[in-house]
């Protein structure tokens, strides 16, 4: 009796070993049949943001994992993907602008795709027709004006380029230095467009002689010396055509008007438009085109306002109401074509140096 309990028991054990051992084993099994998730890396500037709400919708739409590369400022960023062109860094490239363009597209790094949705970008921002580098964000670099100083100081604001160098804005204005500013380059070319290659320095001289500061950047700018913004002595300054949009958003108090005012009209301001394309070299191209299609799509167009501060390139993205309400674009933009920025632009910064920093 006690023989035949022992062999039962034992049966038992044996059973429910085996049991686990294959419950392990399809475990196993399930593990190695699902298939790894694959990921698309996008280089970028310091600048880029997307909110994690369009992050999980890519990754539920594509099935893949958004990796972000941010890679310093536009142009440090651009100079890292062409110097690893061979052995690329990514599979996607966000944020050449239209100052940067033709040396883009001149490296050769870039693979020809027009996504779906590239009908509804505004032909005038494709500046590629080729479709290696397609528009994907745009925004316009302005004067911006404290609406209180000047109000206070019962002044009228300046509403155009040209105001600036008059006697009664002396000592009003703070710029960035094209040389290490995105903005100050922009604005820098401005001045080119409005005034000409050849006219360009003699009205920076004279913006100069009526005491214009200079800052390296655009934080210095802005935070620190622009009355609206700081505790500064500068109610004008060069920033973008969005800036009181921000500035109602991110507001501590509801406000039903922005604090500043933008110069736009006349020539005054420059067009930023920002590109993206797929490096050459990739080996997830059908998943960057997929990507490039989702770039375009209105969910991220949509995202990019608040998240960055410019416009969508897809015409049917929606803005959000703070947008409508503060943000400008300029019907009279300052464009220059981007073969001529590409072959002047180190000429004019070396020149404006000389003349105006020295």
């Amino acid at each position: 009796m006690k023989l035949k309990f022992f062999l039962i028991i034992i049966c038992l054990i044996l059973i429910s070993l085996f049991a686990c051992s294959n419950e392990v084993q399809n475990q196993d099994e399930a593990q190695r049949s699902t298939p790894e998730i694959p990921s698309i890396t996008i280089m970028t500037h310091d600048s880029f943001s997307v909110s994690k709400k369009v992050i999980s919708l890519f990754e539920a739409k594509i099935h893949a994992k958004m990796v972000i590369l941010k890679s310093g400022d536009a142009g440090e960023a651009l100079n890292k993907a062409i110097l690893s062109k061979n052995n690329p860094l990514a599979d996607i490239f966000y944020g050449v602008d239209n100052t940067f363009l033709s040396r883009a597209l001149g490296a050769q790094i870039f693979v020809a795709y027009a996504p779906s949705n590239l009908d509804s970008v505004d032909p005038l921002l494709k500046l590629d027709p080729e479709n290696r580098l397609v528009p994907v964000d745009f925004g316009d670099v302005c004067l911006n004006y404290d609406i209180k100083w000047f109000k206070d100081n019962n002044k009228q604001p300046p509403a155009m380029l040209e105001d600036l160098i008059k006697p009664e804005f002396k000592g009003l204005t703070v710029v960035e230095n094209p040389a290490t500013s995105s903005p100050g380059l922009a604005f820098l070319l401005a001045t080119i467009s409005r005034f000409g290659k050849e006219g360009y320095i003699d009205y920076w001289q004279k913006l100069k002689a009526n005491e214009v500061l200079i800052t390296n950047g655009w934080k210095e700018a802005y935070w620190g010396k622009f009355t609206a913004a700081s505790e500064g002595d500068r109610p004008i300054v060069v920033s973008y055509a969005s800036s009181p949009a921000a500035e109602v958003f991110f507001s501590e108090t509801k406000l039903t008007q922005a604090p500043t005012g933008v110069v736009v009209e006349n020539g005054s301001a420059f067009r930023q438009i920002e590109f993206a394309g797929i490096l050459k070299g990739s080996s997830k191209l059908t998943l960057a085109k997929k990507t490039m299609d989702f770039i375009l799509s209105k969910e991220f167009q949509e995202d990019i306002p608040l998240q960055m501060f410019v416009f969508p390139a897809n015409k049917e993205a929606a803005l959000p109401e703070v947008f409508k309400k503060h943000a400008r674009i300029t019907k009279d933009p300052a464009l220059l074509d981007p073969q001529l920025i590409d072959t002047k632009r180190d000429v004019w910064i070396r020149e404006w140096t000389e003349k105006i920093l020295q």
